[in-house]
Order: C-alpha cells, then structure tokens, then sequence
C-alpha cells in the first residue's frame, strides 16, 4: 500500500484521517502544519501528499508549490472547508490531484485517496 503524509491543523481531523487511511492499508505520518509537513517529506519517500490548504506556519497552497519542486513524482491532494480557498488553488491544478471539500465522509475521503494513488499508479506505467 502507499505511504502518505496527512497535514492538517486539527488534531481530530487528522488523527480520523490517518486511522481510517491505515485501516485501508495505508502507512501514515502526521503534521500540524506546512513545514512541519515539508521537515517530513524531506525524510519521505512519500507516494501521496493530503493537506489542508488553510494552516498556520506555512499553509497548504504553499506547501503543495514547495513539495511538487522538490518532489516532481509526489501526488498531492488538498482539502479546504472555504470556497475562497479552493479558487486560490487553481494555479496548483497542474500539480494537484483534486481539492476535497470539507466536510467529507469518511468513504468520500478514502474515495479521493484511493483515485489520487490509482493515477499514481498509471503514471509510472505509462
């Protein structure tokens, strides 16, 4: 299964998250923020990166920029519960997968990891 780095802000939402992406499987690593997030990926290799886009320190707009420069391979899927911030990631859609509206389900959550790994996946086979 992959290995994925979950920054998130909130501490409830991302230890949900991890838990229910390593009951699929997954292997998990936590941060609270974008460069905590970007400390961890130093230590990677990662095959997916979920964030949040509204964070303190570093947000996951700038985040996503910094990853996808150092790690070109790295698929990055973002999550926002503001409409604002989804239109401030239209300069990323080139190098995101998606961006997931907050609230989510858990299976709608799981849904877009699994989509973001499965076009992964094709394009190493390409």
């Amino acid at each position: 299964m992959a290995k994925i780095l979950i920054t998130e802000d909130e501490d409830s939402l991302r230890r949900f998250v991890a838990r229910a992406l390593r009951l699929d499987g997954h292997e998990t690593c936590e941060a609270a923020d974008g460069a905590e997030g970007l400390a961890l990926l130093d230590e990677g290799p990662f095959d997916l990166l979920l964030s949040d886009i509204r964070m303190p320190v570093m947000d996951g707009i700038e985040l996503a920029h910094q990853a996808a420069a150092k790690f070109p391979d790295l698929r990055i899927l973002l999550m926002t519960g503001y409409a604002e911030q989804r239109e401030r990631a239209d300069d990323l859609m080139t190098k995101v997968i998606d961006v997931v509206d907050k609230p989510f389900a858990l299976p709608d959550i799981r849904k877009a990891v699994a989509q973001a790994l499965a076009v992964q996946r094709e394009t190493r086979a390409a």
